[in-house]
């Protein structure tokens, strides 16, 4: 995701300040919160997960920005007449841009999302489960991940729901449970699944 994008998710100008990013982002968080939004818990998670991801993203390029200002032009006096002129240095050569740790795990998690996202519209739940695991496991104190990985267990879990395999089923409903206790939406969901499989099992 890219600064414009970012702002653009925001409601937000190129170039906004902290406190305008950080206001605009509190108001979003509470209008898309899952919990705010039970009649259509998916959708408005997918959006609040964009909202918080472009909020940091923003915010890593501000704290950057601070803590790396532009150097003022430098005032440094003129030779002397008296001294010999120095020869003309070589120019430096071409400084690639570098890419702190933090900001390459950020696009790794922003490319992940948007493969994990592709694999859940088309029902590839074993592969999304793959994607989203090998990502917890680079970044294991990522709430948002966590939840990305609950997500995938609950959708796979409904799937087999579906494909009449109630024990698979119950294995993965619980592993989404285990891995994002705190997801009131989540265990909205995940109730219902059970629902559906105790009236499987009864017919």
């Amino acid at each position: 995701m890219n600064l414009a994008d970012c702002y653009r998710l925001l409601g937000l100008r190129t170039g906004a300040s902290y406190e305008e990013v950080k206001a605009s982002y509190r108001r979003l968080a509470r209008e898309y919160h899952p919990d705010v939004n039970p009649e259509n818990p998916q959708q408005a998670q997918a959006k609040f997960i964009q909202i918080t991801t472009a909020y940091r993203q923003l915010l890593e390029t501000i704290q950057a920005t601070e803590l790396n200002p532009t150097p003022p032009p430098s005032s440094a006096a003129r030779p002397r007449a008296t001294q010999p002129p120095r020869s003309r240095p070589y120019p430096p050569p071409p400084q690639r841009d570098r890419v702190s740790p933090v900001q390459m795990d950020q696009q790794l998690k922003q490319k992940a999302y948007e493969q994990l996202q592709q694999l859940l519209r088309e029902h590839r739940f074993p592969r999304a489960i793959a994607l989203v695991e090998g990502l917890a496991q680079r970044l294991p104190n990522d709430p948002e991940v966590r939840q990305w990985q609950a997500i995938s267990y609950q959708r796979w879990g409904r799937q087999l729901v579906i494909e009449k395999q109630p024990e698979k089923a119950r294995i993965y409903l619980k592993k989404a449970l285990r891995t994002d206790p705190h997801n009131k939406s989540l265990w909205y969901e995940i109730e219902q699944d059970f629902r559906r499989i105790d009236q499987t099992e009864i017919l």
